[in-house]
């Protein structure tokens, strides 16, 4: 695609659009766009060196521009949408292998990166820039793939980065506190996700999670539900052990599956309802799911001796708890915590996460998340607000906290690190500091095996 908002991702030829946000002002890179080879500018003001346009909204200039150019491959592709506090990674994977193991050609564009029939980059956002969100779809069209599906965050619906988009299906699956240092309000929060329905097709569908209290919000135009509670799709039974979860749909059809805990079965039957609408017959989709596993850093386990290392992205109050009331049905000795909280985010939800953790597990290491700008003992003073609990030791180097977690093991014994899940670093002030927690267990299990005594 040859326009571009961003100056560094420009190339010869390329047309440049000076977006002004709420971070900073496109305008200010028009000279590194043009030097990177910008043949054309689109601006609000000011004269170049090379071709310029001025319009009064370069944004929507650029949405305009979209569409004109690139709507016809978005109406030839079923694009599935999917928002909501937590669920959305897990959930859109799902539907990307499944589809993918049954020979729909589908592309994932989310928070673990973007993928076709594997792993292509990394995203910086969850909703990536829209030109490079046009970028991936004009990719996996060109190279076959008819069924895209994206997760759908709040802030990149807020930042217009889908707002040409148009689905096939948009999916709400819950909403608890998060990102309230953008939206202030659960209500603005809720709002900013609710845009994605007014963005179906002609004949899109709309799937709701019933169970959610907001889940009101999202009954716009031609839509289904799903949950616990009656509904189209109503969970009737279901039952797990430590290693699978089966659950029957309606009274009538069972699927086992290789995920474990309550709110995986709501990620499930979300992969479950889109293989029905599109017309994969119950036996294929029942098959399909002995093969399904969660995307990575999504309760990925490794086993360490007779204890069991969980390492999960769980970054909200919800989701934590979610997390716990998995582990209640696993008998084991010992309950350790790995967790930090992210700086610069809400910081009410700080004592919230904290207290949970606290008189859920045994002993909590808490440490460092992303800090970005904000100093790691103004957020340590935030979680530990009104603290009455003392089984808690503060290391900053998560490294060192995940090392003495993994020391303290005795036997049957499980320890979870969250908040960090599949990222490969960690963020401070403007660094991104190499770090990931799976690679940290394995380093740290290898030293200890190595070990002679």
């Amino acid at each position: 695609m040859n326009i571009k908002s961003d100056s560094r991702k420009v190339r010869p030829g390329d047309i440049f659009v000076a977006l002004r946000g709420i971070d900073g002002d496109g305008h200010n890179y028009i000279e590194k766009a043009i030097e990177n080879g910008a043949s054309l500018i689109v601006a609000e003001e000011g004269s170049y060196s090379v071709e310029t346009k001025i319009v009064d909204d370069t944004r929507e200039y650029l949405n305009q521009y979209l569409i004109d150019n690139y709507n016809h491959i978005i109406d030839d592709m079923t694009l599935i949408g999917i928002t909501g506090t937590n669920g959305k990674t897990t959930s859109s994977y799902l539907i990307y292998e499944a589809l993918n193991m049954l020979g729909y050609k589908c592309a994932y564009i989310g928070t673990v990166g973007f993928f076709l029939e594997k792993k292509v980059n990394d995203l910086p956002n969850t909703c990536p820039d829209i030109c490079e969100m046009y970028d991936m779809i004009i990719k996996a069209y060109e190279n076959g793939f008819k069924y895209i599906v994206l997760e759908a965050s709040s802030q990149g619906i807020a930042y217009g980065r889908i707002k040409t988009l148009k689905f096939d299906y948009a999916i709400f699956t819950n909403l608890t506190r998060d990102h309230l240092d953008y939206h202030k309000t659960m209500e603005n929060y809720c709002k900013a996700k609710q845009q994605l329905f007014h963005q179906l097709k002609e004949n899109g569908l709309g799937i709701i999670n019933i169970d959610d209290n907001y889940s009101s919000y999202f009954k716009i135009g031609n839509y289904i539900t799903y949950g616990f509670n009656e509904s189209d799709y109503q969970i009737t039974q279901y039952n797990m052990t430590d290693k699978e979860s089966k659950f029957t749909i309606n009274n009538e059809f069972s699927i086992k599956c290789n995920l474990i805990g309550k709110y995986n079965i709501y990620n499930s039957l979300v992969a479950y309802i889109i293989l029905d609408k599109i017309g994969v017959s119950y036996e294929s989709i029942k098959k399909v799911f002995l093969n399904l596993n969660p995307p990575s850093g999504r309760m990925d386990i490794v086993k360490y001796n007779n204890n069991t290392i969980i390492i999960d992205y769980a970054h909200t109050p919800d989701a934590m708890e979610n997390i716990f009331n998995t582990i209640k049905d696993i008998k084991y000795n010992h309950l350790y915590v790995v967790f930090g909280c992210t700086g610069d985010r809400d910081r009410k939800k700080r004592p919230i996460m904290t207290s949970l953790a606290l008189k859920t597990s045994d002993f909590v290491y808490i440490t460092s998340d992303d800090l970005h700008n904000e100093d790691f003992n103004q957020i340590i003073d935030d979680m530990l607000e009104n603290n009455v609990y003392n089984n808690y030791v503060i290391i900053k180097d998560r490294y060192k906290a995940v090392e003495e977690a993994i020391n303290k093991l005795g036997s049957n014994d499980i320890l979870l690190l969250l908040g960090k899940g599949h990222e490969e670093y960690i963020i401070v002030g403007n660094d991104k500091i190499p770090y990931n927690d799976r690679k940290a267990v394995n380093s740290i299990i290898k030293s200890k095996e190595s070990v002679t005594i």
